[in-house]
Order: structure tokens, then sequence, then C-alpha cells
């Protein structure tokens, strides 16, 4: 039985699906439509921008077609169902990557389209959507749209970053960045706390085309805000391509308690810190284990057990962060939780074409929480108003709960996709947030004070 959940798996329905070719046909027809429709990528999204409880989901996996694939000028033409891994494995042979790549390569093409992915690099190639040329969309009028920058440029920049709102992807061409390897040359440093990290951050990105810093959310005292920089390149004198390591690992099922609790995650931190402290210096990484270090885990979201995960990513501004940041990771200290995966990265000034993109200049923290109900809703409510207070937004690809006034302080023009958006296409979390502010242009960031 195909798999329709969200990524965090905080919510167990079990929604209606269509499969693709059916749902194309009836939506050229203009018939037989459920009272709303969503497409459905692969369900890497951590909250209910890609479920729809109340209609139906289309599921994208079957349309996995490679179309077409220039070598000379890198430019790939595919079905948007095509997962990021089979990119990989189709152009890394003939010295090709995605310009950007989020955190897992499964994900599919128009789901990195819909949530305009970003990556390690943002500071020199901006998101996902900065490297897409056009795609064909498919609307519940029955009509097929080319868009591009000067062709249905609205609907081209409504769809990027969109949510799957504004019609079903039928296919997409990206341009690809010529490497030569795969795989990266990778630099490892570590930092004591925060004032250090931030005085390597702009010189990192300025030297480096990757760069990520983990963190060790549960050192306090001194240690607080300990981690380590990693810095990549891709390497220059290896093979242009290795073939993906197949996954050994997994967790075959849901665990009747969370195994990721505070006791063991302060082992995980140490020896994850032990591993990187031996790796000092620079030393050859494939792509996998730099850009795609939890794929190895087949399932690993499973670990949180029976009540999910949940994910807080923020972007606060160049000029707040040094306060803000280190901030933000003490209430989650003083909550008494855990955050497995923590993140900070760079963001930079490189625009996207995406009417809601995430990404603005500034930091962005990534935390991993379990589930703790009452609990995490209050630390989440606290981190929220750290980040609206600091001029930042939060991050609409992975929340769970955000409602519909930070919605709009962190993505004030929101009701630009809304004037865009399919009439037939609709998701759990625009229902929660954008559907429930007015539709005027009454409101905006007072709304959330």
């Amino acid at each position: 039985m195909a798999d329709y959940s969200a990524f965090g798996l905080v919510r167990r329905r079990a929604p209606v699906a269509i499969g693709a070719e059916d749902a194309i046909e009836r939506l050229r027809a203009g018939r037989g439509l459920p009272s709303s429709v969503l497409p459905y990528g692969n369900g890497r999204s951590y909250g209910d921008t890609c479920l729809n409880d109340a209609g139906a989901l289309i599921d994208m996996r079957p349309m996995n077609r490679i179309v077409a694939f220039d070598e000379q000028s890198g430019l790939l033409t595919a079905q948007a169902g095509l997962m990021l891994s089979d990119v990989i494995a189709h152009v890394g042979p003939k010295g090709w990557f995605p310009a950007v790549v989020p955190g897992t390569r499964f994900v599919t093409l128009g789901g990195a389209i819909a949530n305009d992915v970003h990556g390690k690099n943002h500071h020199r190639r901006g998101t996902f959507g900065c490297h897409v040329v056009s795609f064909t969309l498919l609307r519940s009028d029955g009509q097929v749209r080319r868009c591009c920058a000067d062709e249905n440029a609205e609907l081209f920049r409504a769809t990027i970053g969109g949510m799957g709102l504004t019609g079903l992807i039928l296919d997409a061409t990206i341009r690809l960045m010529k490497v030569a390897s795969v795989d990266v040359n990778e630099c490892v440093r570590g930092f004591s706390g925060l004032d250090e990290y931030f005085d390597l951050a702009e010189d990192a990105d300025a030297r480096n085309e990757y760069a990520v810093a983990w963190l060790d959310q549960l050192a306090s005292g001194a240690k607080a805000g300990r981690g380590f920089l990693l810095t990549a390149n891709h390497a220059e004198d290896g093979a242009v391509f290795r073939a993906a390591s197949p996954r050994r690992l997994t967790v075959p099922f849901r665990p009747p308690l969370n195994l990721l609790n505070r006791w063991s995650l302060t082992l995980f931190n140490r020896a994850f810190a032990w591993s990187k402290a031996r790796a000092e210096g620079v030393r050859r990484s494939s792509y996998e284990s730099y850009f795609f270090p939890l794929d190895a885990v087949r399932h690993w979201n499973r670990l949180y057990g029976p009540r999910g995960l949940l994910q807080h990513q923020s972007v606060v501004p160049f000029g707040a962060a040094r306060e803000t940041i280190p901030a933000m990771l003490a209430a989650a200290r003083e909550a008494g939780q855990a955050s497995f995966l923590t993140v900070l990265k760079r963001f930079g000034d490189v625009a996207s074409p995406g009417m809601l993109s995430f990404p603005r200049p500034g930091y962005t923290l990534t935390l991993d929480f379990s589930n703790a109900g009452a609990a995490t809703d209050a630390l989440f409510e606290r981190l929220d108003r750290m980040t609206f207070e600091a001029g930042g937004a939060v991050n609409p690809y992975k929340d769970a709960r955000m409602g519909p006034a930070l919605f709009e302080a962190s993505f004030p023009h929101w009701r630009d996709l809304e004037a865009l958006r399919d009439p037939a296409f609709l998701s759990d979390f625009w229902r929660r947030t954008a559907q429930k502010l007015p539709a005027s242009e009454a409101g905006g960031r007072h709304a959330a004070e």
C-alpha cells in the first residue's frame, strides 16, 4: 500500500489518493474531481503542506521519466515525479550535478519546485527555483500552460515555492551545474561557541561552494553553541561519478516510545563530536555523506516514536542573529527539549523567482524535536515569537502548526499566490493559515503582535 504521510509522522489519517494518469485525464476533461486536489511527491515535507484531508492527493511518483538531457548545456527535462536521486544517477557520470540539493535526495522534481528547496550553497546558487528554466502546468480549466520567465511569468513565479497550489506540474526543464566530480573535498573546523562561528561564517561562504554548521544543542554553560563548520567544494581530481551505496540500514517499524530522547542524544552528540574532531582538516567525502547523511538509514523518522517529530526552521536577519540564535537554543534547553539535528546555515542575497520563497538574507536555524504535545507547542510558540521579534520568518514547508498571523508576518505577500491559486487545488496548510486571514490587504505584520 502506498504511503501518503508527511515526513513528520505526526498525523496518521489515510488520505484519498488518485493516480497521476487518472488525475490528468480528469483535469483535462474538467470532470469527476473531488472537492479539492493536491499533488503529492514523495512526502518529504515535514508538516501539512503535502496533505489534503478534505480532498484528495494526486500521486505523482509514477510520472518519473527523463524526457531529454543535453550533455553540452546541462539542460534536463523530466516528468515531475522523478526523484533527485535518479537525476544524480543519470547526469553524474556525465559530469553534471543539480545546482541546488536539499538534505535528502529522495524528493521529486515537482516537489523541489513547489517547495523551492535550498541547500548548503544558497550564498552562491540561491534556491532550486533559480535554476528552473520552464515547466508545463495543467490547471483545472483543462488547459496546459508552458511557464517560464517570459511566458505565463506570473504563474511561473507563483508555482515556484507555491506548495502545489497553482496546478499540476507535468514536467520541467532545469539547468544543472558542471562539476569535475560529484564528490567533494570537505573541510571540518570546530568552533567553541556561536560568536566564533559568526566570525567564520561569511569568509567560509566566500571561499567555498558549500557551508553548513552542526551544533550541539544540548551543550550549556561555557560549552553552549559549540559545533563544527563543514565546508566543501567539488573535487577536481577524483572520479567523475560513483554509484550511490545501497541503504543497508532501516527502521522497520515505529517503536512504542521515542528513542531519540535527551539521554540518547547526549551520547549521539558526543560520538558525532568525537568523529568530527578526528576528521578536522580537509578530506575527500562522498556526495552521499556530505549532502545526504540521513538518507543512509531508511525510515529514520520512525525513531521518534508514536507521536512523530516536529521541525522548526527559521531565518533571522544578519543584524539580529548573534543575539537571537543563542537565545533560541537556550529556550530549547530551558524547555527540556532535545533537538536531534541542529543545523545553522547562512543565506545569501541571491533572490528566488518564487513569490513565497522562504530563504532571505540572514542565518537559518533548523531544530528537530520529538513531538511532546503541549510542551513542544509551548516551545514552538516561544521560538516563533523570537523569530518574529527579530524580523525573521518561519519555513512553511517544514511547518505543522504555525498560525495564520505568523504565516502572514513571514509572508506578507501571500495574497499574490492566492490570486493565482487554482481553485481546485488546496492543502491542509493553506486552510489552516491563509484561508483564515482576510482576503483584503488589511492586516500584515501587526497581526502577529
